[in-house]
């Protein structure tokens, strides 16, 4: 009996519960196939999850704050992942020696057990950036295009998007989610220096629906849509009515809110 409950409470102490951390990270888009693990393409998940695996010596999975496209940009990013210990103290440092230059952690810290960097998340912001005029540090990050646009009519476009919820036509059209409605929080037009800057805000996003209404509202910047058949191509809730998909190596995901619940 004695050996019994020894053996008993021997296994019972190696017992240890998971503890739940988020990273905040960026990265540059342009060398990964987007954020989410892919067969036979490199993504900014798989990198990530090599080197916590590496540094933390066990194998460690991430789940993201969402998905983002081949070549789209992040300078803020989160992600949550378990582990059984606390986090040595320079994980940071050794995270960014350890990534590739692409990739920077700016912070770990721990959150509830059941908090979630997808599915509590309320709010994401998006920037998307027009050059202007031909700028040889930018063509990378910047969709150039060297045309006179109306902004003063894409912003009053964007009052139009802000009286609607349901942005099927800017959605791609084989994906499986099952609503198409967004929150749309805000969406303005800025120009700064020779760029102009697209800002949106909502609570969520559908799969491709920053770039498609990018390029509707260009369409109307360039006086190829006029501004009242917004109305009618958000109604018609069919992506062939809107207009083309920007290139994704200007739009940027900025900001990602969590309520502060979340926190441990």
């Amino acid at each position: 009996m004695i050996t019994i409950k020894t053996n008993y409470l021997c296994a019972f102490t190696k017992v240890r519960f998971l503890l739940r951390f988020f990273i905040e990270l960026s990265y540059n888009g342009k060398a990964y196939h987007g954020w989410q693990n892919q067969p036979d393409a490199i993504s900014v998940q798989e990198v990530l999850e090599n080197a916590l695996s590496t540094l933390l010596k066990t194998d460690i999975a991430v789940v993201g704050a969402g998905r983002t496209d081949a070549g789209v940009h992040a300078t803020q990013f989160f992600a949550h992942f378990d582990y059984d210990l606390e986090l040595p103290e320079n994980l940071i440092f050794k995270l960014n020696s350890f990534l590739p230059k692409a990739i920077a952690v700016r912070d770990v810290f721990k959150v509830k057990p059941d908090a979630h960097a997808r599915f509590h998340a309320i709010s994401r912001t998006y920037h998307y950036r027009i050059s202007t005029q031909k700028n040889v540090f930018n063509f990378d990050f910047a969709y150039a295009l060297q045309k006179t646009l109306d902004i003063d009519a894409m912003n009053k476009a964007c009052d139009i998007l802000l009286q609607y919820n349901d942005f099927q036509c800017f959605s791609k059209v084989n994906t499986d989610v099952k609503t198409y409605h967004c929150k749309l929080m805000k969406a303005s037009w800025r120009v700064e220096n020779d760029e102009l800057i697209f800002t949106i805000k909502a609570d969520r996003f559908l799969r491709n629906m920053v770039r498609a209404i990018v390029g509707t509202l260009v369409n109307i910047g360039l006086g190829k849509l006029q501004l009242e058949s917004l109305h009618d191509i958000i109604k018609s809730k069919d992506r062939r009515e809107a207009g083309f998909s920007v290139p994704a190596h200007g739009l940027y995901l900025v900001n990602i809110e969590y309520p502060e619940i979340i926190k441990q």
